[in-house]
């Protein structure tokens, strides 16, 4: 398959192709007579993994482990793969959404209290906002 049908099938654009290839993330192609990046199949495959892992919040750094891991199974018992890595990854976002619950309560509390300026919140000890807090 040529760059652009790979993109296409994928969802990608073709420079996103070449990133992955630069990062290590995607195997370089073969190469035509003339000249052309020729990918298999899988690289469609590979594609929409990358794709799918980066909307479950993994980096690229993160994805890379994660297909290295994949690619050498001698490692898996060495705690790197997607089981260990998913684990990790749902406590950051548990965290995360422990850390937003807080923020939305808390600007729920200030559009309950008619916080209309920061200044005079900020100076009043009943304002709910933690202006003294996020100093800190």
């Amino acid at each position: 398959m040529r760059s652009s049908e790979v993109a296409a099938a994928a969802g990608v654009n073709p420079q996103t192709l070449r990133y992955y290839e630069r990062r290590g993330l995607l195997a370089e192609p073969s190469r035509s007579l003339g000249g052309h990046r020729i990918y298999s199949s899988e690289a469609v495959t590979t594609l929409r993994v990358i794709k799918a892992a980066q909307r479950l919040g993994f980096t690229l750094a993160e994805v890379s482990d994660l297909l290295d891991s994949a690619r050498h199974r001698h490692r898996r018992g060495e705690g790197a793969g997607l089981q260990a890595r998913a684990r990790e990854k749902l406590t950051d976002v548990e965290a995360k959404i422990a850390d937003l619950t807080v923020i939305a309560e808390t600007l729920r509390a200030g559009i309950a209290a008619g916080c209309d300026d920061l200044e005079t919140c900020a100076g009043d000890p009943a304002c709910p906002l933690p202006f003294v807090e996020i100093a800190e």
